[in-house]
Formats: C-alpha cells, structure tokens, sequence
C-alpha cells in the first residue's frame, strides 16, 4: 500500500498531465471478442447502446413515411425497396451525426477539463501579483 502523504495524485482533484485524463466510460454492453455474440447482445440491449435507439427510431420514421408515400404511386414490392433503403440510410445518418456529436462534446469537455488547471492558476496569481519591469 502507498502512504497518502507520498501520493502523486493532487489532492484538489485537478490532473496536471493532460495524457492521465481518462476517458468516460463507455455505454451498452462489454465486448467479448466474439463478433456473433457481441451482436446479438448489442441488438437485446439496444437501448444502451449509444445512439442505438435514435437511430433506429429516425430511420423507422423515414423508412414509414417513403413507403407510404411511394406507395402511392407504385407497386408495393417497389415501395418496400424505397421504405427498406430510406430505413437504412437514414438509420446510418442518424447514427454518424450522433456520434460525431458525441465526440465534439468529449473533445470540449477534455479541452476544459485541460484548460481549468491553467485557469486557476492564473485565477490564484490575479493581476496585480505580477512585478512591472523596469525600464
């Protein structure tokens, strides 16, 4: 065991090092390797998967609405082509637009979370702690 007064963690829970940040966690369930496995547990779990069920939702709604309006004017074969393929691109539009979102939003959150030690330092000098040099 380490003793407390020897520990190199700060004990105002600010990180010095911008490399010791951890990254947040990761919703939906553990990974195994298996890719057989891995999906079908994805899928029962669907709702914690991120994105998962957005998605999904969006590319319904679209896929819905395709069909039914292509289905106005053309066989009902083809109009489950159109309602098929409109779910899927949607779908996968959906899921890359969240996902992108979710990583700006990790990236400014490691960017203020990188920023705030610099802050509070210069918070803790203030302006007027600071020598004028002399000419």
């Amino acid at each position: 065991m380490s003793d407390p007064k020897t520990s190199t963690t700060p004990t105002s829970g600010l990180v010095d090092d911008p490399a010791k940040i951890p990254l947040p966690p990761r919703l939906g369930p553990p990974s195994t390797g298996n890719l057989i496995y891995d999906s079908v547990n994805s899928a029962i779990h669907i709702g914690e998967v991120p994105c998962g069920r957005n998605s999904l939702l969006h590319g319904i709604a679209g896929g819905v609405g395709i069909g039914f309006i292509r289905a106005l004017s053309a066989s009902p074969i083809v109009a489950g082509n159109f309602a098929m393929g409109t779910f899927a691109v949607v779908s996968i539009a959906s899921w890359i637009m969240c996902e992108n979102k979710i990583k700006r939003q990790q990236q400014l959150t490691r960017m203020a979370i990188q920023n705030l030690p610099k802050q509070l330092r210069l918070k803790k000098e203030g302006p007027d702690d600071k020598v004028p040099e002399s000419t």
